[in-house]
């Protein structure tokens, strides 16, 4: 959105207008009553990857076969030697889980945005997301890969079995054939080469919660305004009608909002905007309260326990009275051991 507001693409560019290899893509479906690969309906745009209506999945079930042969595993790079150019342009040869606009479909669309702005400017998303977000916010955890002195304070990854039991993950990546790449990753020792949009960007709820408070803010923090309040409304406000959930909540530029709170099914004021990372990491922002809350658990598969909830509970629950302001809350130690935020 940065990039938009300085007149370098439109969220209703094609993809292929910066991805050639976009300019034809393809969708499991069927044809003369049989499933076939088939040509998509229409080109998928910048808007379709921002609220994931293009149709493109992380390749499970019937389209596995394809995933598998090309070498994707899920939304986990951070092993890869390869460039995420490489990667992307491969995806595009793949067929996809729906037609552009048909579904929500939750996959690959960020990954594919990350090497958008890689083409666009020339950076790394790494170098774009540390010139352009980090250091301006003093987000100073936050990268893809650790340096080798900042490893100790990296958290470590926990895996919930069949049974409920929670045990520590294996070290390297690989991880349990049940759990994909539940090992604790390649982030200090990887090949530092694959930046992944959707996955894999190392922060801690200090820095990240930094990062809420400027979208929070309308786009501003400490005096460094990264983005316009119009923008941070446009990116806030629900852009697929009721594709997302069946209309219980919305989906806007990459985060799912609220619009009704009677709709909802959980707690959130409207206009409530929100995610969730790859380990289990969550975070919302509640303009109605100005609240920015920032939880980070490093357990997979991520969704596994209702921790989330319970915060979500236990936060709203404890709300009494008015909006306070924006007085800074003192952090805890706890906050500054980095996580796997997931980016997504």
């Amino acid at each position: 959105m940065m990039l938009v507001e300085e007149g370098r693409l439109s969220i209703t560019d094609p993809v292929s207008k910066f991805i050639p290899a976009f300019a034809r893509t393809t969708v499991l479906g069927t044809q003369n009553g049989r499933v076939a690969v088939v040509p998509a309906t229409r080109p998928i745009t910048i808007r379709d990857l921002l609220t994931h209506t293009a149709g493109i999945s992380y390749g499970a079930g019937a389209l596995e076969p394809w995933y598998s042969r090309a070498g994707f595993t899920q939304w986990y790079f951070a092993d890869r030697a390869e460039p995420m150019s490489a990667w992307i342009d491969t995806l595009a040869t793949l067929p996809f889980e729906a037609h552009p606009g048909e579904r929500w479909v939750y996959g690959y669309s960020t990954d594919i945005l990350g090497n958008v702005i890689e083409r666009i400017t020339g950076q790394t998303l790494a170098a774009f997301i540390d010139e352009r977000i980090a250091r301006p916010l003093k987000m100073v955890d936050t990268a893809f890969f650790l340096p080798e002195e900042k490893a100790a304070r990296l958290a470590a990854v926990y895996v919930v079995g069949a049974t409920g039991t929670i045990t520590r993950a294996t070290d390297g990546h690989e991880g349990q054939r049940a759990v994909p790449h539940s090992g604790q990753g390649a982030y200090v020792t990887g090949p530092r080469t694959a930046f992944s949009g959707g996955a894999g960007l190392l922060s801690t709820a200090n820095d990240y919660a930094r990062f809420m408070q400027m979208l929070l803010n309308g786009g501003e923090l400490e005096g460094v305004r990264l983005l316009s309040p119009t923008t941070v409304r446009l990116m806030t406000s629900n852009h697929v009608g009721t594709l997302y959930q069946n209309g219980a909540l919305g989906w806007g530029l990459g985060f799912e909002v609220v619009e009704q709170v009677g709709r909802a099914p959980r707690y959130g004021a409207a206009g409530e905007f929100s995610w969730s990372g790859a380990y289990h990491t969550t975070y919302w922002a509640d303009p109605a309260e100005q609240l920015v809350v920032v939880f980070m658990s490093q357990l997979l598969p991520a969704g596994a326990t209702n921790l989330t909830s319970r915060v979500r509970t236990l936060v709203n629950q404890a709300i009494i009275g008015p909006p306070a302001g924006l007085a800074p809350a003192a952090v805890p130690a706890a906050a500054n051991a980095p996580a796997r935020r997931g980016g997504r």
